[in-house]
């Protein structure tokens, strides 16, 4: 799939640059399409530095938070509603602990860091299906809630706006958070009403309609202010919240007498590894995408899709930010190196960058994550898992467009 992709990339930027300049005249659109490749490569680098520095920070601190024993305790505080939502799965199995921990690495946004724990929840699941070749209840639900990518610390978003230059990284902090549980929240009602899960259930009902009143309370609360107060308030929270999170491991981990520089330490490794591996894809998906706007050809599919737009009479200044939208279903690092180009192309508070940020931060790779997980486990069958991880991304990306002309007009 992703060899594909990369390459119809680099066969669209050929077709295109040869009729500009064949039909155009335009013979210096192959200089810039050279130089995209080398001003991409350059960039891939500039967004690795700080890309190690961040996983290493954030993998170091969720060690802390493991051992202080935080993610048993959020294990077993969801162990009644797991045991709803996924009825064949036995209380206290291992697959129930790595599930959370998945889910604690995607709400802090460490979308790479969360694939290694994923795939050993996989397995863990796969150990109780009695059909190895199809894809079980709990799996699908397991990898259509890793789809929709709820992400309450998107801190990989601050970091790439960070390094663009954005004065205030965390200016998406509220956007992000209201679209993701947008696409989190119609993931799994997809996914119940597929399964006939219970969701009247009084301890389903219990989480759900508590979140669904904190969330309602809140966004009651923000359609009564302005859209500068807004990117005020998600400023604020979303550095409040950033750092009351770091503190709150390390207490956690100091009262539980955890070594916390040596745990830190321990994680952090395991985070160096991680962004050393994803340069190449990084610089390998950055350079096509280069090279695509260069030779124009994304200006040319963007310019019809406004076009269209435009004729049915709304607002066309999102269109700019559907490149992250499209292909984020297949490849996570097309997606990162879409936001990037969108950064450095309208600049890094322009809003096609602000939503581009925000869909990247609200949706999830659904191909790429069925791929990888259910190929992990010689799963053939997806079942309905393809459907319901597309619904969730789908309202993912429309909630995040939404979001984005409220908050950012």
């Amino acid at each position: 799939m992703l060899n594909g992709l990369w390459l119809a990339f680099f066969l669209t930027a050929a077709a295109a640059g040869l009729a500009r300049w064949l039909i155009g005249g335009e013979a210096e659109v192959f200089a810039a399409m050279v130089a995209a490749l080398f001003d991409m490569a350059r960039l891939s680098v500039e967004v690795m530095v700080l890309l190690f520095g961040t996983l290493t920070l954030w993998l170091g601190l969720l060690r802390i938070a493991e051992r202080a024993g935080l993610v048993d305790a959020l294990a077993r505080a969801l162990g009644p509603l797991f045991a709803r939502l996924m009825p064949e799965v036995p209380r206290g199995h291992p697959a129930i602990g790595l599930v959370t921990l998945n889910f604690a690495a995607n709400g802090l946004g460490l979308d790479n860091a969360a694939t290694p724990i994923g795939l050993r929840a996989m397995r863990e699941l796969h150990t109780l299906n009695p059909r190895p070749d199809t894809a079980s209840n709990a799996q699908i639900l397991f990898l259509v809630l890793n789809a929709s990518s709820l992400t309450v610390l998107p801190v990989s978003i601050f970091m790439y706006r960070l390094q663009q230059g954005a004065p205030d990284p965390t200016l998406v902090f509220l956007p992000i958070l209201l679209a993701t549980s947008a696409s989190t929240l119609a993931g799994l009602l997809v996914v119940a009403f597929v399964q006939r899960l219970r969701l009247w259930d009084p301890v389903v009902l219990a989480w759900l309609g508590g979140a669904g009143l904190l969330l309602g309370g809140f966004m009651a609360v923000l359609a009564t202010l302005t859209a500068t107060a807004l990117a005020a308030l998600s400023s604020l929270l979303g550095n409040l919240v950033l750092f009351a999170v770091i503190v709150a491991f390390l207490l956690a981990g100091a009262l539980r007498r955890v070594p916390v520089y040596e745990a830190f330490v321990e994680g952090a490794r395991g985070g160096f590894e991680v962004a050393r591996d994803l340069l190449p894809y990084l610089v390998a998906m950055l350079c096509a995408i280069g090279v695509l706007r260069a030779s124009g050809a994304l200006d040319y599919l963007l310019d019809g899709i406004r076009a269209l737009v435009l004729w049915s009479g709304a607002d066309g200044r999102f269109v700019d930010a559907l490149p992250t939208a499209l292909v984020k279903p297949f490849s996570g690092s097309a997606a990162r190196a879409m936001l990037i180009e969108t950064m450095q192309t309208h600049g890094v508070d322009s809003f096609p960058a602000l939503v581009a940020a925000t869909i990247q931060g609200s949706t999830e790779t659904t191909f790429y994550v069925l791929a990888v997980y259910f190929g992990a486990v010689g799963i053939r069958r997806a079942r309905h898992a393809v459907g319901c991880a597309l619904v969730a991304e789908a309202a993912g990306v429309i909630a995040a467009i939404a979001v984005c002309y409220r908050f950012f007009g």
